[in-house]
């Protein structure tokens, strides 16, 4: 549980306690959250907890989830309508900014047509947002140039869905990984990715000892630390793998006959395809897996009758991710493990709407209701429905093209919505270079100062997570509400109003939506549009499982009370989810039968070579979400990884002359930036990871995305982040040092970081902290407390040492006792211990013995350092961990939690402590 208080938001000078059933916006696990809110005289205060009764979680929260309070102050918010690129922004009233959007927009359209505009959306918006400005997009301004963040991250699985079943669909539950006696999870940090699920495979595996887990996974991650079985492939082999293990399959028998020739169609242009993975130690070859655990894998998958495979991301982002998608699903439609409770193939989302972008045809090759987009008879259903003027008839421009073709001149007008693509795109300083030129730019945002609102010509204040209303769905197909528990901060509103009032002032009708409600019963009923049940689906021409029928023409009252609900929901009332689709073998093509896909295995496009001799990964860490846009104003979720930072094998570090905790350069052919090193074991040799979150905002060259490799998968348009040659190479600078500034007094910083050769910053507690680097000679450049805090005067006490000789400077000033700031300027293995620091912040007053051992950069008493932070919840480091486990001789992390706490909240770092353990087991038995 988390607390945050005195926020903006309150509605009243009365003490009122509300309690909100509602959903967390983070990851596609889609956990129901209570969030209990009083309404004080001096504030309000928010408390976040989990939902007992959500079916999703069952009250479990990640670490992001339970510190969403932390998150909903409006420091960093847009609050008004802006006109005007950075520096030079000026408030203005939504009348002018609608006047203006619509204004521009239709200008473009009448000199260069409807495809010179478009609109770039997001995963995190709810499904009514992504409805309205779907329907208008494609119905109304007629072009299919809108796309979302999801094409990043899903947009693999869902043309594999469709080759495979004719319809996007994820067929199981969360529920089947509890009855599965395997599950084999592919390219998925689980613990990390989607903790509570995860936690719940775990629980499964509590109670069933026998389930057989397999990670498949170029990196031995936390998630591996539980597994019965690692496979350490190679990027981009997963069609070799696959392709072999059904090959496997079929060549022993372990085929589901009945299955094959009543429900499934392909299966000789399958085998023909995947004929080369016959060849068992040419598949050892080429997915670097030794032949003992690639037998075991196969003899196990063709053994067990109920296995549920997930993947995500490591399969999807990538040039061949359709095919690795689909080389999957095939091993479960050759052996019949699909349609049945505990075995399916699992897509995993990593955004909490992205199932409901998916439902309401939010990606530029879509339309609305899970109909396609190149379909004359889906064109018309969709438009009779709306009454449109027109209907988009071609596919639009794919997210990497969408923004080559605003570079080009060819789109002049762009709207972004809740995402931000100067950062997360592949090749992103290409988006740069786009939004930079494009004649008309409207971002839609909750934040300021982002990458990308850098660009706007037109900023609008969009509603946050606690403000806005409506529904999302998760991996599971489970529909949930996100309700409102705080009023709309001055002058913020739904991205649905906003696409609305630009629809209203162009003169189209159809968009009179008075409440979220409204537009969620035009979403069901269309899904229900010239569509049937399973058992009537001969009747229509267009049947599709996803179907709201059940749900249509509710009222306001019932749509505020809608209970979590799994798709399809054919009647109302409908008593039963349908929690296993295809239980009878019935799919969503015409004959009903699935079908086999045949998957080639190639390489990916860019290998490695002498200028480029590594491979970069890239991924997400456990404490931050996406650009850090929000968890990075909470202090309790930077410490974990603190800095932007690269994995690389230790043998490769020695090779390349890279120390461990170095900061290094790391380039491709696209752009370059600069990381902090870890060596880590689990890295194979020749590749390195690196994490997405950190922006401009935060870190002065940490944009993993300038490195990324923009080539796409032919068929899906996702991009390659998993495989991009790069150089790595040491980043020199001639010191080191860490800056602490207190809130409030951070305001002048900015410009003083810009002289540095690198920098990031970190929240902390009451503080802000900067890791800060420069090429100068240190007496050069006399760094010091003065030259970043120019503004303070001989009101404050200043305390100072320096000795330019040993490259050493640290100085400290202070106000009526209270710590404002401290800059520790020395070589690196003599900076003051981070968390040590910030404890002082904290204090209300400094003795002297404090303030001694602030300018000496330690405490003038040993104390122990515990380490890096494990477990954020508890505040509870590696060092502690490791010394009660050693001296308690410690086997289980049931021990730890019991000793010291970790772990005991929201489990995330459970796979950390279950690697100390190991670890130490390992150190003791040497």
């Amino acid at each position: 549980m988390n607390s945050i208080q005195n926020l903006e938001h309150s509605r009243s000078d009365h003490v009122e306690k509300i309690i909100t059933k509602t959903t967390c916006p983070y990851c596609g696990v889609g956990c129901g959250v209570n969030v209990e809110v009083q309404h004080k005289a001096h504030g309000t205060t928010v408390q976040v907890s989990g939902d007992a009764e959500h079916p999703s979680n069952f009250g479990r929260l990640c670490i992001k989830g339970s510190r969403l309070a932390d998150t909903l102050g409006l420091e960093t918010r847009v609050l008004s309508p802006m006109f005007g690129r950075k520096n030079h922004r000026e408030a203005t009233t939504w009348d002018a900014a609608v006047e203006k959007i619509a204004t521009q927009f239709q200008a473009c359209i009448d000199q260069y047509g409807r495809d010179s505009v478009a609109f770039y959306v997001s995963g995190q918006l709810l499904t009514e947002d992504y409805y309205v400005v779907n329907k208008f997009v494609k119905g109304y301004l007629g072009t299919a140039n809108i796309d979302t963040n999801s094409r990043l991250c899903m947009s693999s699985a869902v043309a594999a869905h469709k080759r495979a079943f004719g319809e996007d669909i994820v067929p199981a539950s969360y529920e089947d990984f509890e009855y599965a006696d395997m599950v084999v999870l592919v390219g998925s940090n689980t613990a990390w990715c989607h903790p509570v699920l995860y936690q719940r495979i775990m629980q499964a595996k509590n109670k069933n000892p026998d389930l057989f887990i397999v990670v498949v996974d170029p990196r031995f991650t936390s998630t591996c630390e539980q597994a019965d079985l690692h496979l350490p492939i190679l990027p981009g082999q997963d069609v070799v793998l696959f392709n072999g293990l059904l090959q496997h399959l079929y060549q022993n028998d372990h085929v589901d006959h009945h299955f094959v020739e009543s429900y499934t169609e392909g299966l000789e242009a399958l085998l023909d395809a995947s004929a080369t993975e016959q060849d068992f130690d040419s598949i050892v070859k080429r997915t670097g897996i030794s032949a003992e655990k690639l037998q075991l894998f196969f003899e196990k998958f063709a053994e067990t009758e109920k296995v549920v495979t997930l993947f995500s991301m490591g399969v999807n982002q990538s040039s061949q991710g359709v095919n690795k998608a689909n080389s999957i699903i095939n091993c479960h439609l050759l052996t019949g493990k699909i349609g049945k409770l505990g075995a399916a193939p699992f897509s995993m989302t990593g955004q909490p709407n992205a199932m409901g972008g998916r439902e309401v045809g939010g990606l530029a090759n879509m339309l609305a209701a899970h109909m396609d987009l190149e379909n004359p008879s889906h064109q018309n259903l969709v438009q009779d429905f709306w009454q449109s003027p027109t209907i988009a008839t071609q596919a639009g421009l794919k997210a990497v093209d969408l923004f080559k073709a605003v570079e080009s001149g060819k789109i002049k007008a762009i709207w972004i919505m809740a995402t931000n693509p100067v950062v997360s795109l592949p090749d992103a300083d290409q988006v740069k270079r786009a939004l930079d030129q494009c004649e008309f730019v409207v971002v839609s945002d909750i934040c300021a100062e982002t990458d990308t609102t850098a660009y706007a010509d037109v900023l609008l204040p969009a509603l946050g997570w606690g403000e806005k209303d409506g529904t999302v769905t998760n991996s599971e197909r489970r529909i949930s509400r996100q309700r409102a528990f705080l009023d709309s901060p001055k002058q913020a509103k739904a991205d649905w109003w906003a696409v609305s009032a630009v629809a209203k002032k162009l003169g189209f009708t159809g968009f009179d939506f008075n409440h979220a409600c409204d537009i969620f019963n035009e979403h069901a009923a269309l899904s229900a549009f010239q569509n049937a049940s399973l058992d009537q689906r001969d009747q229509v021409e267009n049947f599709r499982y996803f179907n709201l029928k059940g749900l249509t023409e509710l009222s306001v009252e019932a749509y505020d009370q809608l209970q979590p609900t799994q798709w399809p929901v054919w009647e109302k009332g409908q008593s039963i989810a349908v929690e296993q689709l295809f239980d009878q073998g019935r799919f969503s093509h015409k004959n009903s039968k699935a079908k086999l896909i045949p998957t080639v295995a190639i390489d990916p496009v860019h290998s490695i070579s002498e200028d480029y001799p590594l491979i970069l990964n890239t991924g997400r860490i456990r404490d931050q979400w996406h650009t850090m846009t929000r968890t990075g104003l909470s202090a309790n979720l930077t410490t974990h990884r603190a800095e932007p930072f690269c994995e690389i094998h230790p043998n490769d570090a020695l090779k390349f002359g890279i120390r461990d905790k170095a900061l290094v350069e790391v380039r491709s052919e696209w752009g370059s930036c600069v990381l902090r090193v870890t060596l880590a074991q689990g890295v194979r040799r020749g590749q390195i990871f690196a994490p997405i979150h950190w922006t401009e905002q935060v870190a002065s060259d940490a944009r993993v995305g300038k490195v990324v490799n923009p080539v796409v998968d032919a068929i899906s348009g996702e991009p390659e982040f998993k495989h991009t040659p790069v150089a790595i190479q040491p980043f020199h600078t001639t010191w080191q040092g860490v800056l602490y500034v207190r809130d409030g007094f951070e305001h002048h910083i900015r410009a003083s970081l810009n002289s540095c050769a690198w920098w990031t910053k970190i929240k902390i507690a009451k503080a802000l902290r900067y890791e800060i680097a420069d090429r100068h000679h240190f007496d050069e450049t006399q760094k010091n407390l003065k030259s970043f805090l120019p503004f303070i005067d001989e009101t404050y006490e200043w305390l100072s040492i320096e000795d330019i000789s040993a490259q050493m400077s640290h100085s400290v000033i202070l106000k009526d006792g209270i710590l404002i700031a401290s800059l520790y300027i020395a070589p690196s293995d003599m900076l003051p211990d981070r968390d040590w620091v910030a404890s002082l912040f904290k204090r209300e007053r400094l003795s002297a013995l404090h303030r001694k051992a602030l300018l000496a950069g330690m405490p003038m008493s040993a104390t122990n350092n515990d380490g890096p932070l494990v477990c954020s919840c508890f505040k509870v480091g590696k060092n502690k961990i490791i010394e009660a486990i050693k001296t308690q001789n410690m086997t289980h992390e049931k021990q730890v939690t019991a000793c010291l706490k970790a772990g005991g909240n929201c489990g995330s770092c459970l796979p950390e402590i279950r690697g100390l353990i190991k670890t130490c087991q390992v150190e003791a038995e040497a």
